[in-house]
């Protein structure tokens, strides 16, 4: 079973982002059975919070429904439970590490760096870029699923 937390700020735009886009891919692949994938957030700030609206349309647009998301926070029983723990961007890293308390298993990594880049993905909550975001998540979603296979 290969288990995958993605993580964010809020966890209402990139990680559900990931979350579901990762699920699909899984799905497509018929491999539905060998994952198991969720989000969580850094922070406390939007818990119960469904995705947010702008998100949600560019999933809507790719055909990826959401529905019944409540965002959650990450918590340090999370790093025992999944294989990784997938963060947006260096912040998210370094509050996922204070959660956790450290990474000695090496299972903390930027998406991105499943895609072969070290680019981190903005929150489109600041920059409105959610069809920009969408490509960046569905890329490194890619490349886990190469990995993984």
């Amino acid at each position: 079973m290969n288990r995958i937390l993605f993580v964010c700020h809020g966890n209402i735009c990139r990680s559900p982002m990931a979350e579901y886009v990762m699920k699909k891919l899984v799905k497509d692949a018929g491999r539905e059975g060998a994952f198991e994938i969720a989000s969580a957030a850094t922070s406390r700030e939007e818990i119960g919070n469904p995705v947010y609206p702008p998100a949600r349309s560019e999933l809507a647009k790719h055909g990826i429904s959401c529905k019944g998301h409540a965002a959650r926070q990450m918590t340090r029983a999370d790093y025992d439970h999944y294989d990784w723990l997938v963060g947006m961007e260096p912040y998210n890293i370094r509050n996922m590490l204070r959660i956790t308390g450290g990474d000695p298993e090496g299972k903390i990594r930027l998406l991105m760096s499943f895609a072969g880049s070290d680019e981190a993905i903005d929150d489109p909550w600041y920059t409105g870029r959610f069809a920009e975001v969408y490509g960046q998540i569905e890329r490194g979603c890619k490349g886990i699923l190469g990995v993984r296979g």
